[in-house]
């Protein structure tokens, strides 16, 4: 069964970091490509970032030079650092399998940047 768990989210400041974990299990992590999905309160999901499995990752234009998507094959994980926070930015994060986000997603973490 996969199984996706999000954590790293809070209350930030603008302008303020953050650093999003998801850890994987139930699936073949190491030749999956993995992707960070958002959604924010009354939007729909939007694509952030999405790594195919040679490593290499893409972001969405909204968060590309802000966002860095990383992964470690050894702990199963996937990373997201967040920097330069924006109040835009305030939203749900979910990490998904699949380079597009329409896999199996966690529970999601919770971000929000406000003064």
């Amino acid at each position: 069964e996969v199984h996706l768990v999000e954590s790293g989210g809070g209350l930030v400041q603008p302008g303020g970091s953050l650093r999003l974990s998801c850890s994987a299990s139930g699936f073949a992590f190491s030749t999956s490509a993995m992707s960070w999905v958002r959604q924010a309160p009354g939007k729909g999901l939007e694509w952030v970032s999405g790594m195919n499995r040679d490593g290499s990752p893409s972001y969405a234009a909204s968060v590309r030079g802000r966002f860095t998507m990383s992964r470690d094959v050894a702990k199963n994980s996937v990373y997201l650092q967040l920097d330069n926070l924006k109040a835009d930015d305030t939203a749900i994060y979910y990490c998904a399998r699949g380079f597009t986000g329409s896999g199996n997603r966690g529970q999601g973490t919770q971000v929000t940047v406000s003064s």
